[in-house]
């Protein structure tokens, strides 16, 4: 009978050759992702904006030594960073395992010295007593003639995917969390800035009226509801110093370091983060390519096709070729033909439970439209984050300019209203005025760049950060 082992071979390595069994992974054209209208333009890019690419790196374009480091740190140290590696090694090492799942082997080793049970086997004499042994070494090879095998690595590779896109997701929003922590740093020193020269204000038309009220030309209430305002504009100072310091605990944390270890030298920074060039958006297309979450979402959608495949292989026959080889018996017969044994051939199990296999198969093909469900609402959502982080962007650029506009208008009536005082026409009183109305202009305008930064950051972080 030995002529019909290659026969055996040639027939099972054949059939090895099979196509795997269940649907080929393929982007279903009902999908979200492939609508035009998801993959065109933006419909809230403004004036300020542009349909160029965003770079890589995009803090960059805020020509910002110092955020630049701060952001380099964070990657470097990030203790949610750190998670997301060790989760993508996890994978990695998941996703070997699965390929090595063709082929087992075992091999075994025991010695003891033993004495058979005599009643066991019917016996009334004592048998006697001796050193026995068993070795061996066994190798299995699944031939996964239905691909059952080979739509788990395709499974395992996909959820590998997945989890590298998670990865990519923490890093985008590690940056967008510390350039966010950064600008709040800069912005609480700008509007310390103005608050403090406001204080200082009223500080200078509250020396003024002591002096008209010395004078008996002004009420003497008048100075205490000065005295008033001054103290409730410094109730502020705090907060806004407790905001600052906040922001520097975030970026110390960020890097991975304790809040106590915060670098001091940031509370220096008193100028918003400015964009050097209009804000670049490209289009949706290109958006959803960047964007991690929904590379991660559609990978898991590629992981629960795949697994339909691994249920239906279980209608069909698992076969595979194995060898053995050992020596098992008394040790003074060790190793001869009285001991050694030996064997190869396939080997067939079949799960004849052809409901409860079917069921399985119900259960992925479920969960399969359940993960196309979920990358469709990630789609979804990814374009809604975009168009309302575009769109309130564009409401913050136009509040800001008007803004600005108006603290122009108080500058001129300031400078002005200073020419006419030094001229002996207005009084002191009237000048400080001018000059507070254009404070509080300034101070409105410093509030709106802590807004516009934060939408600045928003809608980076909405188009995906950079990671490709």
């Amino acid at each position: 009978m030995r002529w019909h082992l290659p026969l055996i071979l040639g027939g099972a390595l054949l059939a090895a050759g099979c196509a795997a069994v269940g649907p080929n992974y393929k982007l279903p054209e009902a999908a979200v992702i492939n609508a035009p209208t998801a993959q065109g333009a933006f419909v809230s890019v403004g004036s300020a904006m542009t349909a160029d690419e965003p770079p890589d790196h995009w803090w960059k374009l805020f020509d910002d030594p110092k955020l630049d480091e701060l952001i380099e740190k964070a990657l470097a140290g990030n203790t949610d960073l750190r998670v997301a590696e060790a989760n993508l090694e996890r994978s990695q090492a998941l996703l070997a395992d699965v390929r090595s799942s063709r082929m087992s082997g075992l091999a075994d080793a025991e010695a003891s010295y033993v004495q058979q049970s005599a009643e066991q086997s019917l016996q009334h004499v004592q048998p006697p007593e001796r050193y026995t042994y068993n070795v061996g070494l066994a190798i299995s090879y699944d031939l996964d003639l239905f691909g059952g095998i080979r739509r788990g690595i395709e499974a395992a590779n996909a959820d590998r995917e997945s989890v590298a896109a998670a990865r990519d997701l923490v890093r985008v929003n590690v940056a967008a969390e510390t350039a966010r922590a950064y600008s709040d740093v800069c912005n609480a020193g700008n509007q310390l800035d103005v608050l403090r020269h406001f204080i200082a204000v009223q500080e200078q038309s509250l020396v003024l009226t002591r002096s008209l009220i010395a004078h008996g030309r002004a009420p003497q209430f008048e100075a205490a509801r000065q005295q008033n305002t001054i103290d409730t504009s410094k109730a502020q100072l705090s907060p806004l110093e407790a905001q600052q310091r906040n922001a520097a605990f975030r970026l110390a944390t960020l890097a991975g370091i304790p809040p106590a270890q915060y670098d001091r030298s940031l509370l220096a920074c008193h100028t918003p983060l400015r964009l050097h060039a209009l804000l670049p958006t490209g289009d949706g297309q290109a958006m959803l390519k960047r964007r991690p979450d929904v590379r991660a979402a559609e990978r898991l959608l590629a992981a629960s096709t795949a697994r339909i495949g691994v249920a239906t292989a279980a209608l069909y026959p698992d076969i595979k070729f194995g060898a053995s080889v050992g020596s098992t018996g008394a040790a003074a017969d060790l190793l001869s033909p009285l001991t050694n044994r030996f064997g190869f051939g396939p080997m067939i199990s079949w799960n004849l439970n052809r409901s409860a296999v079917r069921d399985r198969i119900r259960a992925a093909e479920a969960q399969s439209r359940a993960s196309l469900a979920m990358f469709d609402g990630t789609v979804l959502s990814a374009l809604r984050e975009t168009e309302t982080s575009l769109d309130d962007y564009g409401a913050a650029l136009d509040r800001l300019d008007r803004l600005q506009a108006a603290l122009a208008e108080a500058q001129t009536v300031r400078l002005r209203t200073e020419q006419l005082h030094r001229g002996g026409k207005v009084g002191g009183l009237v000048a400080l005025d001018a000059e507070r109305t254009w404070v509080i202009a300034e101070a409105a305008v410093a509030s709106q760049q802590a807004t516009i930064n934060n939408n600045q950051i928003t809608v980076f972080l909405a188009l995906g950060g950079g990671w490709q």
